[in-house]
């Protein structure tokens, strides 16, 4: 069964939220996992993609947009769509406001987010979702 990480930051900022999603990503490619970042859009994974090339110049995360709405780190080709990606990929970081689809399939997947009430809001029904199916929940607070 898959494991859910939210990590709640103290922030309201949507780009720290992308900041903090990357080094989680690079933390858990460092650590030998598969990772996929699911996102709304083609703009989100675009911004996603320059900051994962621009927040550490002192690091090199290979990873490919293969797709408008996912990044994958260490695993270029196609298939890159949460449900595709389920058979190579371990660890799904979640930026979307969404449920991601096929989520199941990974057997972590982490949940980012902000202190801003939409962003909230969503969280919570998320987290609702993932608790009455019996899926193990863990949260972390995270502070800048």
């Amino acid at each position: 069964m898959t494991r859910i990480d939210f990590y709640i930051l103290n922030s309201p900022s949507p780009e720290e939220a992308l900041l903090f999603c990357c080094r989680l990503a690079e933390k858990a490619w460092r650590s030998g996992h598969r990772v996929l970042i699911h996102s709304d859009n083609s703009a989100a994974t675009e911004q996603l993609d320059k900051l994962l090339w621009d927040s550490r110049p002192s690091a090199f995360v290979p990873h490919s947009t293969d797709t408008g709405d996912a990044i994958t780190l260490c695993h270029p080709g196609s298939g890159n769509t949460p449900a595709e990606m389920g058979e190579h990929c371990d660890v799904l970081i979640n930026t979307s406001a969404h449920l991601p689809e096929a989520f199941s399939r990974f057997r972590r997947m982490a949940e980012v987010v902000v202190q801003q009430d939409k962003a909230l809001a969503a969280s919570r029904e998320r987290y609702r979702f993932y608790k009455q199916r019996g899926y193990p929940l863990h949260n972390h607070q995270i502070a800048f």
